[in-house]
């Protein structure tokens, strides 16, 4: 994926966001994150240095405030903000560009996993019908080796819908901790493939 940040964007958005009010260093960081769908999530190592030479230039002032730093925006910062508002405009459209990049990803994955799951049912419904059918012609002490054959199916089964429901779990709660959106569309996509899925076992089941 392309830098978020072209040369001397990260500085001018770094103006931006001060120029909406007075913040802190973490304050600073995590709007950065909140703002580009958790595509970019900068160090204090990177944003510090700017703020600094932002106050070199006259464009930021720093205030202590108990143990935070609170930068603020000075009124040459603000000309500065104003005047290269087309510039802003321009960095705006970009990270609209990488959230919706995110989106997609995510429901890619999705997408991907739900086929991963309805074939791995399937399949398990398949070797069910195939141990049933088995049993149903076999002598009794083979009927029961079919009968252990499908609780291990069972637990087959059972362990790859947790594996499925740990990985997707995990995905979307670090997409979100990560600052990225969760749209209704997504959640909504998500129920329709796994309801889809479910219906999908019960024919298989019922043969």
């Amino acid at each position: 994926m392309p830098p978020v940040f072209s040369h001397g964007d990260l500085r001018l958005y770094l103006l931006n966001l001060l120029d909406e009010g007075p913040r802190h260093g973490y304050d600073i960081m995590q709007a950065l994150s909140d703002r580009t769908g958790g595509t970019y999530t900068p160090s204090a190592g990177t944003i510090y240095p700017r703020l600094a030479k932002l106050e070199e230039e006259g464009l930021v002032t720093k205030s202590v405030d108990g143990r935070k730093t609170v930068y603020a925006i000075t009124p040459a910062g603000h000309a500065e903000v104003e005047s290269r508002s087309g510039e802003l405009e321009g960095i705006e459209a970009g990270l609209a560009d990488s959230v919706r990049l995110i989106a997609d990803e995510v429901r890619g994955s999705m997408r991907e996993a739900m086929k991963s799951l309805r074939a791995d049912l399937a399949a398990a419904a398949q070797d069910e019908r195939g141990t049933t059918k088995t049993a149903t012609d076999a002598p009794p002490y083979p009927y029961d080796d079919a009968r252990a054959a499908s609780r291990e199916q069972l637990h087959r089964a059972e362990a790859l819908v947790a594996e499925f429901r740990g990985r997707i779990r995990g995905d979307l709660r670090a997409h979100v901790a990560r600052g990225g959106q969760l749209a209704d569309s997504i959640v909504d996509e998500l129920e329709t493939a796994l309801d889809s899925a479910g219906r999908a076992l019960s024919r298989a089941l019922r043969g």
